[in-house]
């Protein structure tokens, strides 16, 4: 199983050298991804970076540490600059990139973007299919019913990785249209659910993914564990237990409990020693 972490972008706000120093840091302890959260825009939603160009600015100052927005809120985004700028992460940071895929579930923030809330699981669906053509060099006319391209689009440069590996992250329990998507189109998914309930939907996503002619030992799970907080004393249990039930990877936080920025680095490495 494939240990990381989050980077706690809430509590480091503008501190770039805290920033820095917690992913070399990450990097440095053997930990094999680092995650950061998206939100174009939502009503009090706190201070919060843009990922890829933060993650850009981290590609500089790391060598080997995965880089995973997630999950980014997919139909807000117009896909052909979307695809341009995965492409761009992806060469800067040699192959380091695995992009986490939602919908959201905030009617602002898509009002925002001028974007239609309704149709977010649709849109979401036809841009990853477009957003692998345009990934493995295929040119593109039409686009999608909700993303209309004129003329024909191929990207040049390509991306190191081609496609992009793309993991959906939806609600806890993921709804059945999310499910499909997933088993039909992901590379993998982020486990929100609780353990007791993970079985279930599992089998349920595996099942799609046979449907679609795919084998779903392929298909990539991650969860995550805060380390701080009220449930920092079972950590270490919900790793063993997540272990047990097979997960590819796994995603530490030491944020949102409430820690000092100077806290977050000698967490993780507390932390780490004890895995």
């Amino acid at each position: 199983m494939k240990i990381g972490i989050s980077l706690p972008v809430r509590e480091m706000r503008d501190d770039l050298i805290a920033i820095k120093d917690f992913a070399q840091a990450a990097e440095d302890l053997g930990l094999t991804h680092l995650r950061v959260p998206d939100q174009v825009f939502r009503k009090n939603s706190g201070h919060l970076r843009e990922p890829m160009m933060l993650l850009s600015y981290i590609a500089a100052v790391t060598t080997k540490i995965e880089l995973v927005p997630s999950v980014i809120v997919l139909p807000v985004r117009q896909t052909v600059l979307f695809a341009k700028q995965a492409v761009e992460l992806d060469r800067l940071s040699e192959g380091r990139v695995r992009l986490g895929i939602g919908v959201g579930g905030s009617i602002e923030e898509y009002d925002s973007m001028g974007v239609n809330f309704r149709q977010r699981g649709r849109r979401c669906s036809e841009q990853m299919a477009l957003l692998k053509q345009l990934w493995c060099g295929e040119s593109v006319q039409g686009g999608t019913r909700y993303d209309a391209i004129s003329s024909d689009v191929h990207l040049d440069p390509l991306p190191v990785q081609q496609p992009i590996p793309m993991w959906i992250g939806g609600a806890g329990v993921p709804s059945e249209p999310v499910r499909r998507r997933i088993g039909e189109l992901a590379d993998g998914w982020f486990v929100l659910c609780d353990p007791s309930q993970f079985v279930e939907v599992r089998d349920s996503i595996n099942s799609f993914a046979e449907e679609a002619g795919r084998n779903p030992i392929e298909l990539g799970m991650e969860a995550g564990v805060a380390v701080v907080g009220p449930r920092k004393d079972e950590w270490q249990e919900r790793v063993t237990g997540w272990q047990a039930l097979g997960l590819t990877h796994l995603c530490l936080r030491t944020l949102g409990g409430g820690i000092e920025v100077s806290e977050h680095v000698p967490t993780m490495r507390n932390v780490v020693e004890k895995l």
